[in-house]
């Protein structure tokens, strides 16, 4: 599987902006092919492997960053989300719904990860329902990173006390991963 320079950006941007004086140690503990990408200017618009660019740096962040908790993936997915919903984005977040924006974000979802499905399957005032449906290769870190996003975004969209909850998981065994988020 691959992931799109637009999402593996973030994540080098993340260390150097919450740990920035241990960035070579991060990098440092990891592969030669992973540690490459981290390093190097990450082009938005070119296709990464998903497990060197996406899944090592976020499982080593997590182990030297967060003590081995896999919560840090879902902060990493969070910063994500601000980093990509900032200056006019962020205006036009604002102005649509919460629904709209869950709407948006799995229809853009396969641009991000090939090959790969997500539909939002349920959207109300103050609940939606998000379900990956094709994920060749299934990663626990990669649905919290996905989870975090759509947290942040939704608290971006003005929505207050979000709730988000993976209630299937295709890492789990179940046929597909779905996010339910709930919100006042």
């Amino acid at each position: 599987m691959e992931v799109k320079g637009t999402a593996v950006r973030s994540t080098p941007l993340f260390v150097r902006k919450q740990f920035g004086q241990r960035f070579d140690e991060w990098t440092g503990s990891l592969s030669d092919k992973s540690a490459e990408i981290m390093k190097s200017k990450v082009v938005t618009d070119l296709w990464y492997p998903l497990q060197e660019a996406f899944v090592e740096p976020t499982k080593k962040i997590c182990g030297l960053f967060f003590d081995g908790d896999k919560r840090g993936a879902w902060e990493v997915g969070r910063f994500s989300a601000d980093y990509a919903l900032w200056g006019l984005y962020r205006l036009f977040v604002r102005i649509g719904s919460p629904g709209h924006l869950i709407k948006r974000a799995s229809t853009i979802f396969s641009t991000y990860y090939r090959p790969s499905e997500m539909s939002a399957t349920e959207t109300q005032s103050k609940k939606a329902v998000v379900q990956i449906t094709l994920f060749p290769e299934p990663e626990e870190l990669v649905e919290l990173r996905i989870g975090g996003w759509m947290e942040r975004a939704l608290e971006i969209s003005g929505c207050s006390g979000v709730q988000m909850k993976i209630t299937k998981s295709l890492t789990r065994g179940d046929n597909l991963t779905e996010f339910v988020a709930g919100w006042r």
